[in-house]
């Protein structure tokens, strides 16, 4: 069964996190302790980039939903991008695409991610 290995960086105000491989029961456990820890260290606006994700199941889908409303209540947002069409059916079929704001590209949703510009 294939692995999963996820890369964090921050741009801006953004933690970006690039799950690469499969989330499913076995892997889990590994991608809601990188999203705790950024909730932990109080880093609330989070991009999912999922250029390299491959499939995720519904614990993965669990994870995310688990931490939605910490996050927005420190006015933050879980936002997603680079979905693969497998992925980004998975996420349609369980209405995630209602819940979050999905992007083509990282670039867009760190642009939708950066504070209004007031002036």
């Amino acid at each position: 069964m294939a692995d999963l290995s996820i890369a964090v960086r921050q741009v801006g105000d953004v933690a970006v996190l690039l799950p690469a491989g499969f989330i499913n029961a076995h892997t889990v456990l590994g991608f809601e302790e990188a999203l705790e820890k950024l909730v932990q260290e109080g880093r609330y606006t989070i991009l999912l980039n999922c250029k390299d994700l491959n499939y995720i199941s519904s614990a993965g889908l669990g994870a995310i939903m688990g931490l939605i409303e910490t996050v927005r209540e420190h006015d933050g947002d879980i936002l997603l991008s680079n979905l693969q069409d497998n992925v980004f059916t998975i996420f349609d079929t369980l209405g995630f695409t209602q819940l979050y704001r999905v992007y083509e590209d990282e670039g867009q949703a760190l642009a939708a991610a950066a504070p209004e510009q007031k002036g």
